[in-house]
């Protein structure tokens, strides 16, 4: 695959080093992991990553497993791609650990980040970030998930769905309304291990792409209030951090699937013999060509300008629900054109076009709906207008 990109001034050498590693090591390690059962494919992947030391990489904190003292946007953009080149649900693993243990890394206590992050970075646990509730998806102050003092401990009652490793995790970031304040300011998160009693999945979610996924049901569940993150009534604030963090990277992940439809739409024109000739000589294939190249490339300086830019100590509001909204709509864009492009055997199942194709759907509505994004965008134009 052509890493031009790489050269960019957005990289330093090290990103570069990683890349070359990460990219021999995922062909030979997780490219082909597919198997009927999801879970058990997704903790192989998580145990992998850990292993070859990849995870370390979503942990913040030498001391407790990390890479470095921070998450490094780039880094992190860099994993992404390049897994869900390989296998999606490799790229799933590697992000969902991340996702799931970033209120640690950022609010939690040195207590905390002993207890839960090395196992996160040597893949020994599975993380889960539990935000979104049946009535409370983009609207997070609709939540209504309580936790309510007890002495020394918290009580939680109420319902998380489309909880990403839900079923299979060690342990769930929760967000439940504590009430110091009306709206998104009486928010707490907490860490509730799998085991804990009145903790139960309550189902699991089947979707078009297979993850794990889960609605979980808390129900008398106590926890002491050192599981707390942060300060009582900050949980909007630490979940928002946390995923201001891994916005950029859901672009990542689309862009990493867009690249590897061009890489199999290419393949296909070229040697798909059809009147005398290849499909790759017909000049609209070559324009589908064209606008695919086009939209990759888009996507990738939008992606790794957010990327460069936080990493700077900016404020990446604007430019990552940008690189968000862009390469998720593009690479829809793109997956379609390749599918169209292998024909008939573009739909067929386990074809790699029809697995980009279910696999780019969910990005255009996690972490912020595409329509979602736009509102963003508008809002800190008309800010700084």
């Amino acid at each position: 695959m052509n890493n031009a990109h790489l050269q960019w001034p957005f990289f330093e050498d090290h990103h570069r080093t990683l890349a070359a590693e990460l990219e021999a090591w995922a062909a030979a390690s997780v490219a082909h992991i597919h198997s009927d059962d999801n879970d058990a494919d997704c903790k192989q992947l998580v145990s992998l990553l850990g292993e070859a030391g990849w995870l370390r990489h979503a942990v913040a904190g030498q001391a407790f497993g990390g890479q470095g003292e921070t998450v490094d946007t780039r880094t992190i953009c860099l994993l992404r791609e390049t897994l869900a080149r390989h296998n999606g649900l490799a790229d799933f693993a590697f992000a969902m650990q991340g996702l799931g243990s970033g209120p640690i890394s950022l609010d939690g206590s040195d207590a905390q980040k002993k207890a839960y992050l090395p196992r996160v970075a040597s893949g020994q646990a599975i993380a889960a970030f539990a935000l979104s509730e049946p009535d409370a998806g983009s609207d997070v102050a609709a939540m209504c998930c309580e936790a309510t003092v007890d002495g020394t401990d918290y009580i939680l009652n109420g319902e998380k769905t489309w909880i990403s490793n839900g079923g299979i995790a060690d342990f769930y970031v929760v967000f439940a309304r504590t009430g110091e304040a009306p709206g998104a300011r009486g928010i707490s998160a907490f860490i509730v291990d799998a085991d804990t009693p009145g903790f139960e999945v309550a189902q699991r979610i089947h979707v078009i792409a297979p993850h794990p996924l889960a609605t979980i049901r808390l129900t008398d569940c106590r926890i002491a209030a050192s599981q707390r993150i942060g300060e009582a009534g900050q949980g909007f604030k630490v979940a928002m951090r946390t995923l201001d963090v891994f916005r950029t990277s859901v672009a990542a992940a689309a862009l990493g699937f867009a690249k590897r439809a061009l890489q199999e739409a290419l393949a296909r024109a070229s040697s798909r013999k059809m009147f005398g000739g290849k499909l790759a000589d017909f000049q609209i294939t070559q324009a589908k060509l064209a606008d695919m190249a086009l939209a990759v490339d888009s996507s990738s300086l939008l992606t790794y300008r957010a990327a460069w830019q936080r990493d700077q100590g900016g404020n990446v509001t604007k430019e990552a629900a940008m690189a968000k909204l862009a390469a998720t709509e593009h690479a829809q864009q793109v997956i379609d054109a390749a599918v169209q492009i292998w024909g008939g055997m573009g739909v067929v199942s386990g074809v790699m076009v029809e697995r980009l194709y279910r696999e780019i759907r969910a990005l255009r509505i996690y972490e912020g709906a595409s329509e979602v994004q736009q509102l963003i965008i508008a809002r800190e134009l008309l800010k700084h207008r």
